[in-house]
């Protein structure tokens, strides 16, 4: 008989646990308490890394609906300064700009072509046991179900956390953000990636991720701290989109589309609670978003995957356990405490100024920065020798071969 998993949730952590526990021979349920497509406060763009995740699962992120490629950077400094960045042509994509109304839509419709179930307004209600040998759960109002294995994608708040008594009480992540769509944007944001290094937001920052039609994924994200309460969020999100050098960028007219939408933003995978009895927890339900940035559509993907591959090769409970911990210790940890220093460095103004004047020196400083802050390599790749290979600095984006 095949390995029976309930997959909790159909974002990206899950669909992706799916398909591959799917791909290895796996009975495989997927349940989500929402109907699709449903909208994701997120900030949409999808780093290199993503990009090569959903490649290996199959999916074109080129091709998603409302998807625009993006190859054009521009970095302000805390001091006014742009530095321009393009990301290589020729080689791949190394960015994309995708709503996440969309992807994830078209992550679930790619997960039921490749045969896996999914069960849309279906709430995991409740774990009855967990054991050695199963895990009972009741799905909607009544509906017990048993299985071998249940990954848990559902989220920050993750109800199957708080179930096994293992949830973290008054945790609000290590980030926040706000977002909003923006549309008649006719200045150059409307073709091209901004990120502003507000000295305000230090280490965090402000994006314009452009979208087709002259829209775009506007926000900003920053360290949660004492004293940043929704009034003073709602008054920074009003001033950032009144700031002359942002406006420049939109175009004057652009128009607010719909409300604006905050989330927060779990970034402690070196610590979270990763595993209990035979639950796995994969995505922002294992707080695995990056501490830099607040990246997570990547780290969610791979962190499903890691989770499928340790069911599958783990001969037994203990084992799966063990071998999902060590895989993201080894696939995270590094970059995780790297993200951290460097966060504490760029937190302060004079020494953000000073890197990104220092990114703009050459033409060989801008090329690999961008490169590396959209993710194209291990943030973490010079302490892990490991991971060193040939090229490196060359290596193309995904869909390469397309």
């Amino acid at each position: 008989m095949s390995t029976r998993v309930l997959v909790v949730g159909a974002g990206p952590a899950g669909i992706a646990c799916a398909i591959e526990l799917q791909r290895a021979g796996a009975t495989v349920t997927v349940v989500d308490k929402a109907s699709f497509p449903r909208d994701k406060c997120c900030g949409d763009g999808l780093t290199t890394s993503a990009l090569r995740h959903l490649e290996t699962l199959g999916l074109d992120a080129r091709g998603v609906a409302n998807a625009r490629e993006c190859s054009v950077v521009r970095v302000h400094t805390p001091g006014g300064r742009t530095v321009e960045l393009d990301l290589p042509a020729g080689s791949g994509t190394y960015a994309v700009i995708a709503p996440r109304l969309d992807l994830d839509a078209a992550l679930v419709e790619h997960c039921r072509r490749a045969g896996v179930e999914v069960r849309e307004n279906c709430p995991l209600t409740a774990v009855t046991a967990n054991t050695a040998d199963t895990v009972r759960v009741t799905l909607g109002d009544d509906e017990a179900a048993g299985f071998d294995w249940v990954v848990a994608a559902d989220g920050m708040w993750s109800p199957t956390r708080k179930m096994l008594g293992v949830a973290t009480d008054g945790y609000l992540g290590e980030w926040h953000a706000f977002r909003q769509y923006l549309g008649n944007v006719t200045g150059p944001a409307a073709d091209e990636l901004h990120v502003w290094f507000e000295p305000d937001l230090l280490p965090g920052y402000a994006w314009s991720f452009p979208l087709p039609g002259n829209r775009t994924n506007f926000g900003f994200g920053m360290l949660r701290r004492t004293g940043h309460s929704v009034q003073h969020m709602n008054e920074l999100w009003r001033d950032l989109l009144a700031r002359p050098h942002i406006v420049s960028a939109l175009g004057d007219g652009f128009v607010a589309e719909g409300r604006h939408t905050a989330w927060p933003i779990p970034a402690r995978v070196d610590s979270a609670v990763r595993s209990a009895g035979r639950v796995l927890f994969v995505g922002d339900a294992v707080c695995a978003t990056d501490l830099l940035t607040g990246e997570g559509i990547g780290q969610a993907l791979e962190t499903g995957m890691l989770a499928a591959h340790a069911i599958v090769e783990g001969a037994t409970p203990a084992d799966v356990r063990a071998r999902y911990s060590k895989l993201l210790d080894r696939h995270f940890l590094a970059d995780h405490r790297m993200s951290a220093v460097l966060g504490g460095m760029l937190g302060r103004r004079g020494v953000a100024e000073s890197v990104l004047r220092l990114v703009d020196t050459s033409a060989w400083t801008r090329r690999n920065f961008v490169r590396w802050m959209f993710e194209d390599e291990p943030r973490a790749l010079v302490l892990t020798p490991r991971r060193w290979h040939r090229g490196f600095l060359k290596r193309p984006g995904a869909y390469a071969a397309r």
